[in-house]
């Protein structure tokens, strides 16, 4: 397990000009377009928070989940050659992939403490419950990755797949705009989305917002586990004929 995040660490910022650079860029600049158009010109509101903040701290955990995605939907296939001459636990790769994404997580989390310095906003005691929802970020990333690339060995079509989903996923996500404009009577259903509790957990945590989404926690962290104890069975059913299909 070592050496596989090792290793997917040093590949991912090999032979590149701006190297580890790219894991803020890419949630900096998405916050930006978010806040011209979201923000400044559709007006959406920001539950009392300054909206680029208010994105931003949401396109943290999210770039996490989603480049976590991403990558472990295709680490069996990319890894085919390794995967066809050595026995080891396949679990691992998908694992390494998202262990080693807690690089670029670590490096967009520090941008973010920044801004909150710059906005002169102080992290309140609920700061503590921040490692949980990073773990349910986790958890969901790992269980959907687990479906995706076990049915990307048979199905290479699975790859076309994931961008959609990943962009689709983003805007049913409460990232550009907040959980509040949902009514209330449908805000516990919002939450079968995993990754509407892990944003708006992460902002409650962190910037402070008023109202803890408990219910809504609450689905998304029974959803996320059903998926992820899913794509467990799922992918131990069909390791035994990785070798042969990859």
């Amino acid at each position: 397990m070592y050496f596989l995040v090792w290793r997917d660490i040093k590949v991912r910022y090999k032979q590149t000009v701006l190297g580890a650079a790219w894991a803020i860029i890419q949630p900096f600049f998405t916050m930006l377009v978010f806040s011209l158009f979201f923000g400044k010109l559709g007006k959406i509101p920001s539950d009392g928070i300054p909206y680029p903040i208010f994105a931003y701290a949401a396109l943290v955990p999210w770039s996490f989940f989603a480049n976590g995605l991403t990558n472990g939907s295709n680490t069996l296939v990319t890894n085919s050659n390794l995967v066809k001459k050595i026995y080891f636990p396949r679990l691992a790769m998908p694992l390494a992939t998202l262990l080693a994404g807690t690089v670029d997580f670590t490096l967009a989390f520090a941008v973010l403490l920044g801004m909150m310095a710059y906005f002169h906003i102080i992290p309140t005691a609920n700061v503590v419950w921040l490692p949980c929802f990073l773990l349910l970020a986790f958890v969901t990333s790992l269980g959907v990755s687990l479906w995706l690339a076990t049915m990307n060995v048979q199905f290479r079509d699975v790859r076309y797949t994931v961008p959609f989903l990943t962009q689709f996923w983003l805007f049913a996500t409460p990232i550009a705009y907040p959980s509040s404009l949902i009514p209330e009577a449908w805000r516990m259903y919002y939450g079968l989305n995993p990754m509407a509790g892990v944003v708006e957990g992460f902002r409650w945590a962190l910037l402070g917002t008023e109202i803890l989404p408990l219910h809504m926690i609450l689905v998304s962290s029974s959803v996320s586990l059903l998926i992820l104890l899913s794509g467990l069975v799922y992918f131990r059913r069909m390791e035994k004929t990785f070798a042969d299909v990859v």
